[in-house]
């Protein structure tokens, strides 16, 4: 269970509830959102890659064809042993554990990069700065990664995210909109930013594949109970029957910020 009173009012939620949903539903990047991280020299050949906040290890099991070594972490027990399930099937040499990115218990100097996806709002950031850094090789690149769709410019992100918020009105995942990821100062103490770039996805979607989605989301599934979940899960089907067609693309935006580690 997670807790924080800046995220949701500080209503608890646990994203290992949806271990199963999240592993079906959001494994939903483009190749485009991967591309920007190898055209900045993170997760390519020969690296050791340490990716936190894993969840199902999306980073880690789509972009293992480009050679890197990826480890992978995570708080939640389920959302490990999902992604151990995902890479077993592709026959994945991936290291998984379950433990707080704050705490993790590797050498200092074991990574050449580490990753952050849709994850980097949950830390201790005051703890996690400098245990990057020591995580970190010389030179070595902390990636911070993020996509979020677009509900005033995407007229089925809007009606879904409204629907969410009946059901969660704390809820603060809503009203997204383009902007680069804010990095806490105490970063710029271990890092210097290298790039920083936002840009446009159109993300494929049929009704089943984007109600899942939206039930996967912190709001819904990771925060409710079940009968309320499942009650979102009926009227956001109904209104999908409604108001999209059954294979339509949703606006998003995605941020990668990319740090280096400063020389010692």
């Amino acid at each position: 269970m997670i807790q924080k009173k800046e995220i949701d009012s500080g209503t608890g939620f646990d994203w290992g509830r949806i271990s199963g949903d999240y592993a079906k539903y959001r494994d939903i990047y483009p190749e485009e959102f991967y591309q920007r991280l190898l055209d900045r020299g993170v997760c390519t050949l020969g690296q050791d890659v340490l990716d936190i906040g894993t969840g199902t290890g999306v980073i880690p099991r789509n972009l293992y064809s480009y050679g890197a070594r990826f480890t992978g972490i995570d708080i939640s027990g389920q959302q490990i042993e999902q992604a151990k399930r995902l890479a077993s099937e592709k026959n994945m040499d991936i290291r998984f554990l379950c433990t707080p990115a704050e705490d993790v218990p590797f050498l200092p100097g074991s990574f050449d990069a580490v990753t952050a996806c849709q994850c980097f709002t949950y830390f201790n950031h005051e703890v996690l700065a400098a245990k990057i850094s020591s995580l970190l090789r010389d030179q070595g690149k902390f990636a911070v990664l993020y996509m979020a769709w677009l509900p005033q410019e995407d007229e089925t992100a809007g009606k879904s995210e409204e629907l969410v918020l009946k059901y969660h009105p704390l809820w603060t995942g809503c009203g997204e909109t383009r902007h680069k990821i804010q990095i806490p100062k105490v970063y710029m103490d271990y890092f210097d930013i290298e790039s920083e770039e936002v840009f446009d996805l159109e993300v494929p979607f049929k009704r089943e594949t984007w109600n899942g989605r939206m039930k996967a989301c912190r709001g819904i599934g990771a925060a409710l109970p079940e009968e309320e979940v499942a009650a979102f899960e009926e009227e956001h089907m109904r209104l999908l029957r409604q108001t999209a067609p059954q294979e339509f693309c949703v606006l998003h935006y995605a941020a990668v910020t990319v740090l280096r580690k400063k020389a010692e």
